[in-house]
Formats: C-alpha cells, structure tokens, sequence
C-alpha cells in the first residue's frame, strides 16, 4: 500500500509539474504575456489563466492530478 501510495505522489507531482510548464509557454504565445512569468511563479494562477484562455484540457489535467496529488501526499502522513 506504501509503494502505490509514493507512486501515486510521483506520478502526479510530475504530471502536475509538465502541465504547469506547458500552461506556462501557452499563456506566453498570447498577449499579455506578463501572465505567464506570473502564472509561472504563483502556483493556482496557471490554472486560472488557463481557462480564462481556453485551454480546458491543460486546466482539467493540472486540477485533476493536483487533488489527486494533495490526496496522496495526506494519505503518505498517515
């Protein structure tokens, strides 16, 4: 139960992480591009702007396995 648990905090910390980046070089293709060095940096923006920008998929994706990940890592406490 440990190793799909610690599996489970890899495989979404690193999900979470590429789709973080990969918001980050969308928001910087559309203007204003100020959003994406801050979206970058302040964490629960990326998702924001994301949306406010159309690209669903990567906001669903970066919200899905963030909880997925805070789960985890709560259940690696107990």
């Amino acid at each position: 139960m440990d190793a799909i648990v610690a599996g489970a905090v890899v495989v979404a910390f690193a999900i979470v992480v590429t789709t973080h980046v990969a918001i980050a070089f969308g928001l910087i293709r559309r203007t204003p591009r100020w959003r994406a060095p801050l979206a970058f940096v302040v964490f629960p923006l990326a998702p924001y702007y994301a949306w406010r920008e159309h690209m669903r998929v990567r906001t669903i994706i970066w919200s899905v396995f963030a909880v997925i990940y805070a789960v985890a890592l709560g259940l690696s406490f107990r």
